[in-house]
């Protein structure tokens, strides 16, 4: 019997509901292949390395995106902007995930999703079996951003990111307003 026979490992359910409450960016992972397109919603994405820049990603090895990654060697991280999580659901789902959908193409012949918050075209430079997953290691050949705010995932459901300073700045608001500090036919004054 080794080490590993006698680790103890954590109870599936309950593992789910702990990484359930990590909050994640949401992308969409695209690739292109013997004439065919491929995309899948990913959460498990994270930078890498600067020097050079990397990135990871994990897909799973039952997943038809992750074998024409495989075959492809190139791909898409689409990083989803708010408001987008119709194109999160649509590349969760199996079938065309192209049909009707205006895209462009980049280095490689890869889709590239419009719209989205950024994007990184990348080359896998090395894959790892962990688990269920595929961790496609690769070089970003291609980065830009746009302006915009987040797609966020947190406990099964999709969401935004708020800055902590205007949710304060409404909660005050909305106190002053609601405790009748100001006259609902006056406007607000800010304090000089």
């Amino acid at each position: 019997m080794t080490e590993a026979d006698v680790r103890p490992v954590a109870d599936q359910q309950v593992f789910r509901d702990v990484i359930g409450r990590f909050t994640s960016g949401v992308t969409v992972i695209t690739t292109a292949v013997d004439d065919g397109r491929f995309g899948t919603t990913a959460s498990a994405f994270s930078s890498l390395s600067m020097e050079p820049p990397m990135v990871l990603v994990c897909l799973n090895k039952t997943s038809e995106t992750q074998a024409a990654v495989m075959k492809a060697g190139a791909f898409v991280v689409n990083i989803l902007a708010e408001g987008q999580q119709d194109l999160a659901y649509r590349f969760a789902r199996k079938g065309d995930k192209f049909a009707d959908l205006d895209h462009d193409v980049g280095r490689h012949g890869v889709p590239v999703l419009q719209g989205t918050l950024a994007r990184l075209e990348c080359e896998v430079g090395e894959t790892v079996t962990g688990g269920t997953h595929t961790v496609f290691l690769a070089h970003v050949t291609v980065a830009a951003g746009h302006d915009g705010t987040p797609l966020t995932y947190y406990r099964g459901r999709f969401g935004r990111l708020e800055s902590v300073r205007e949710e304060e700045a409404y909660q005050a608001v909305r106190g002053y307003v609601l405790a009748r500090r100001c006259p609902l036919d006056r406007p607000l004054e800010p304090a000089k």
